[in-house]
């Protein structure tokens, strides 16, 4: 059809986001719709008032021959999930919204600006196991852009394929001892990067809402 978005590119995203997608973040603290208790029947995510309160941005750069994810690496000396594959996040500060959150941390992080953001819906929240309730927003990344890394947070960046992260083919599912407890997680291995947990489990989710049928 003359005019139809390419599968996979960054117009095709915006067309399904605009239905698909949360419009606002989903505040309500009692929601754990999803999270590491998705594949793990009878963990505990603790309640409303314990959950401390973060934000992605989940960026999907909107290259010509297909968009792509931009990921980072956490640094390997940081106390928590270091090396870890990650969106760009943390914590959100008082009085902040989830949408400022984001965009202040991918600036620290990686030195992306925020111009280049156009933030397009939000993911269902994703409870962690170690009590983070976190917002991922989804935005589009226009290039041309520079990045400058926080190597005291990030050791690397990168970009995958959306086509690879949103075929379900990719999705595998693993299980390791965690803490001494059996767990189950997403996983998404692509090249020599290991894409697994809480940032595999909100790519789940992304797949689930602009794909899933």
């Amino acid at each position: 059809m003359t005019g139809e978005a390419a599968p996979f590119s960054a117009e095709d995203v915006r067309r399904r986001a605009a239905t698909r997608l949360n419009p606002r973040a989903d505040m309500d603290p009692s929601s754990d719709a999803w999270g590491d208790h998705s594949l793990n029947p009878g963990f505990v995510v603790g309640d409303g008032p314990r959950r401390r309160p973060a934000a992605v941005l989940a960026p999907i750069v909107a290259r010509e021959g297909g968009a792509t994810v931009l990921l980072t690496q956490r640094a390997t000396h940081l106390r928590n999930h270091s090396g870890q594959i990650a969106f760009p996040g943390g914590k959100i500060d008082a009085d902040e919204t989830p949408l400022a959150a984001a965009l202040r941390e991918a600036q620290e992080e990686i030195g992306l600006d925020p111009r280049h953001v156009t933030p397009i819906g939000y993911l269902d929240p994703y409870q962690t196991g170690t009590g983070f309730r976190i917002f991922p927003v989804v935005a589009i990344i226009e290039p041309p852009f520079t990045l400058a890394i926080n190597h005291d947070e990030v050791d690397d960046v990168f970009e995958t394929p959306l086509e690879f992260l949103m075929n379900p083919a990719n999705h595998q599912l693993h299980a390791r001892v965690i803490e001494g407890v059996d767990r189950s997680f997403h996983a998404m291995p692509w090249n020599e990067r290991f894409i697994w947990g809480a940032t595999a489990g909100m790519l789940r989710n992304l797949y689930l809402r602009l794909y899933g049928e």
